[in-house]
């Protein structure tokens, strides 16, 4: 009868143990980034950014920073001043756990292999770089910018 007891006990006792390691803990949905913008190997001020991804949009002047809610899906920067220049980047997002549900066992303890695919773009353990620094293109001359120059014939 203590055969049974004892194995009992340690039953109840590894699963008190382990249960505590399967939740994972509670990140914040949102993340604070900060915006750089580069032209010639200089930054530029009074840059407005639009930053999406499939969780929203959210407006910025760079630099500056901007609080967006985090997705798996990658955060596309489009950028753009009157004169200067345009950009155009795609930031990843990258796991921060070990216990990320698009790692497989991480998929399976945590959610017994269901999570990753009722909602693949929660933002649940990813997150995107802090710094984002995004480089520029220069404008185009009005002539090269679709503008025809008198006398040119348009093709």
């Amino acid at each position: 009868m203590s055969l049974i007891l004892f194995r009992t006990a340690c039953a109840l006792a590894l699963c008190t143990v382990t249960a505590g390691c399967v939740t994972a803990p509670a990140v914040a949905p949102t993340q604070q980034l900060e915006v750089h913008t580069i032209l010639g190997h200089r930054e530029v001020t009074g840059v407005g950014c639009v930053l999406s991804n499939a969780a929203g949009r959210w407006f910025v002047v760079a630099p500056g920073r901007v609080t967006v809610e985090r997705s798996r899906s990658p955060l596309t920067i489009d950028c753009a001043r009157d004169g200067a220049g345009s950009a155009r980047e795609v930031a990843d997002a990258h796991a921060t756990s070990f216990f990320d549900t698009d790692r497989l066992i991480g998929n399976i303890i945590v959610s017994a292999g269901g999570d990753g695919y009722v909602n693949p773009y929660d933002g649940n353990g990813v997150a995107y770089q802090s710094t984002l620094t995004v480089l520029m293109r220069p404008a185009l001359p009005r002539a090269a910018a679709g503008e025809s120059a008198p006398g040119n014939v348009v093709f």
